[in-house]
This record gives structure tokens, sequence and C-alpha cells, in this order.
């Protein structure tokens, strides 16, 4: 048995891939009034024809989502006040399932669950994945992330499922920057095409993005292969081109210039604040989230970003 935390979208279609695998899953919300409905309806509104598998148990009990290996499925900023919430998930296995840097400390969600709970088994769940694909079924390629490789190799085995295939290293930086970082340059992206600059100004951010995310990841000890896998470039090319993806669809609304839902999660804007206050602590050159986040922050008009992005001194790529 296993445990997810977070019903949304995403921790729902985890849960409903585990349960077609042969698991009992304990999918926890934090509403008493929606962990009731899901149970009786077999349902989640969030992802809309998907019935959730007898296997699948929906409740707002926290007790009841207290199993050894516990999937974290809750937005970046709100993991570090979930886990010292609940510090009885401590000397337990915890997956984070979230993307992103937290504002204020600049860490990681797992490094976020080693400041917290130092006592539990980090992990990282993370790559190229839309909680829809998931749920109905499509074929899916994930990154499991655990720094000892004999957990690693169990968990990989445990979560498995038919349609949901994982591999798994034991670069925990490498991935979970990967995951933060892409969601940074899907904002770039999406404003790019919302303003008509075009699918050639799209490529050429995400591949300069791609560039930054390595530096970001190399300069913080991250392995230079990983960033290269389902977890940076796989995650970076799946975010960067489809309006399914929150972050490239926010961008979107800000090229043109229309209101966005603020209701909806979009963890590129925290992740791209806290990634250029590290870059710039560290002195790692970081232009395009440069350019996102005083596009943000109304400092900077987005063809003077592309103007200011363009005429940067030539260099060898």
């Amino acid at each position: 048995m296993i445990s997810v935390l977070g019903s949304g979208a995403f921790g729902t279609a985890l849960a409903v891939a585990f349960a077609h695998s042969g698991t009992s899953v304990t999918l926890w919300a934090r509403n008493a009034d929606a962990a009731k409905t899901m149970q009786a309806t077999r349902a989640n509104p969030r992802l809309p024809g998907v019935e959730l598998p007898e296997t699948v148990s929906v409740t707002a009990d926290f007790a009841d989502a207290l199993t050894d290996v516990v999937l974290l499925a809750v937005p970046m900023q709100k993991l570090r006040g979930l886990l010292e919430t609940h510090p009885e998930l401590t000397s337990r296995t915890l997956i984070a399932c979230c993307k992103g840097v937290e504002l204020g400390t600049q860490l990681g969600p797992v490094a976020v669950i080693r400041d917290v709970l130092p006592d539990a088994t980090p992990a990282i769940l993370t790559g190229p994945s839309f909680a829809a694909d998931i749920a109905r079924g499509l074929p899916t390629a994930l990154t499991l992330a655990v720094s000892n490789e004999n957990t690693g190799k169990a968990l990989q085995q445990r979560l498995i499922s038919p349609n949901l295939r994982i591999y798994r290293t034991t670069d925990t930086v490498g991935a979970e920057l990967g995951g933060a970082l892409k969601n940074v340059i899907a904002i770039a992206c999406g404003i790019a095409i919302g303003a008509g600059l075009g699918d050639s100004a799209r490529a050429a951010l995400m591949t300069r993005g791609y560039a930054e995310m390595k530096r970001m990841a190399q300069a913080l000890g991250a392995k230079p292969d990983t960033l290269s896998g389902l977890s940076g470039f796989g995650d970076l090319t799946l975010t960067c081109s489809s309006e399914q993806s929150r972050n490239f669809s926010f961008g979107l609304s800000l090229g043109r210039s229309d209101a966005y839902d603020p209701t909806v999660t979009v963890e590129g804007d925290a992740t791209a604040r806290a990634s250029l206050a590290r870059a710039k602590a560290m002195q790692v050159d970081m232009p395009i989230t440069q350019a996102v986040v005083a596009i943000l922050d109304g400092g900077l008009q987005i063809r003077d970003a592309m103007e200011m992005l363009l005429a940067r001194p030539p260099k060898e790529e």
C-alpha cells in the first residue's frame, strides 16, 4: 500500500496509475467534503471522464495516509507547511511530486524534505507528464531520484505500472532542478508565442534556456547527464510545446495581454524569482530567467526583453 497526499489532478492521476498496477492507494484530500464526494462518486472533477479504481480510497483523515511510502503531490510553495504540520511523516519514504524552488530558502523539494524531516528518506518523481495522460493510461516515462541506489531500485519496482515507465537516478539535485527550471523557460516560450514572436523564437528560448538550466545545475553539483534526461530535456520539451502546461499557458496569456485565472498554480513564477536570486548570489548567468522576472514584475516590456536578449555580446555556443 502507498498513499498520495494531495487530491489535485496530478495526485489523483498518480493514484489511478498505481491502482491499475494492483497497488492499494490511499488518496488524501485536505477538504473533508471533497474527499467524501470523490469517495462516493469515484471521480475527481479535475479529471473529467476518469473513474477511480476500487483500490483507491479517498480520505481526509491524515492518519489513514500514514503508509511507509508517501507521495507528496502538493504545490512546491505548500510543501514545507505540510511537512511542518505533520511531523508524523518522519522515518518514512517521502517522494516529492512537485516541481519548483522554494521562495526564501531557494531549496528544491528533496532539500526541503531533508530540512524539515531529516529522518525521512527523501526522493522525487519528476519528468514530462500531464495528469490527464497518466490518468487515461497513456504511455508516460518519469524519473525517480533518490540518493541511495538500493532504495531507488526497490521504489522503482514498487511504483512502476503498465503504462508508467520509471527510470531511476541517484542525482536528486539534477532531477529537482530540471523539473523546476524548465517551468521558467516554459513561461518565456509562452510569452514569445503569445506576443507573436514565432516558433523560431520559441526554439531559441528552449535551446538557450536549456543551457541556463545546465549551468545552474552543474554549479550546484548535479551530474551533467541528468539534465539530458527525462527530468531535464524531456520535461522542457513537453512543457514548452503544449497549452496543457500551466506555465506555458500563463506565459501565453502574458504575451497576449490576457487575464489568467489567479487560482491556478503556476510554479514557474515563484521558481523564476528564487532561481534568479540564487543565480545572482552564485554569479551564474541566467539572462532568460532574468528577463522573465522583469516581465512578471512589470519592469520590462516583452519586445524590450527580446531586444535585450538578442543584443547580448556574441559568444561561442
